[in-house]
């Protein structure tokens, strides 16, 4: 697969977030998208040719681990690190018999596990985590004040609670 067809192509991902968790992204979102959900760790675990392959292999590997972050866990501390790699062959082997009849149905290059690929480690500015999570937004709260203390996936946390920023579009902010 040449690197302008892999650019394209939709992935089955792992990414470590709140815990371990399967997705689906374009291979041009990464690793934006695992920066974006607070990741901490991301390994594409294999390049599908189209959305709808991708959602059932999400879904097989879903049966098996979540597909959901859980936001208030990611944001209270670090990650513990996982080793994706394994991870990634545990669940090729859960799933092996029903890819093997999927794939009888299918062209060749279809579905493609990734073998080599490297899982990604990301660091995100954290000084502190927060004790106690308040979730911050400005339609309740229309002046936010506070020290940053760190910034994580799409999370500002703040000596006063966690701004999501994602909640924020269509603000006029101004910091000072």
């Amino acid at each position: 697969m040449g690197a302008a067809t892999l650019y394209a192509a939709t992935l089955c991902v792992l990414a470590n977030t709140s815990d371990l968790k399967v997705g689906i992204t374009r291979a041009r979102n990464l690793p934006t998208r695992w920066i974006d959900q607070g990741a901490t760790q991301g390994l594409p675990i294999f390049v599908v040719n189209s959305r709808y392959l991708s959602g059932l292999v999400e879904v097989a590997i879903g049966a098996h681990v979540k597909d959901k972050t859980n936001w208030r866990k990611m944001l209270m501390g670090p990650n513990t690190a996982m080793d994706l790699l394994e991870k990634r062959n545990e669940f090729i082997h859960k799933i092996a018999d029903w890819l093997r009849e999927l794939q009888s149905t299918l062209p060749p290059d279809a579905i493609t596990p990734l073998y080599d690929a490297a899982a990604l480690n990301i660091e995100f500015p954290v000084l502190s985590y927060p004790q106690k999570l308040l979730s911050l937004g400005f339609d309740k709260t229309p002046l936010i004040e506070g020290t940053l203390l760190g910034i994580k996936g799409q999370y500002l946390l703040l000596d006063t609670g966690v701004l999501n920023m994602r909640n924020a579009t269509g603000y006029e902010l101004h910091w000072r």
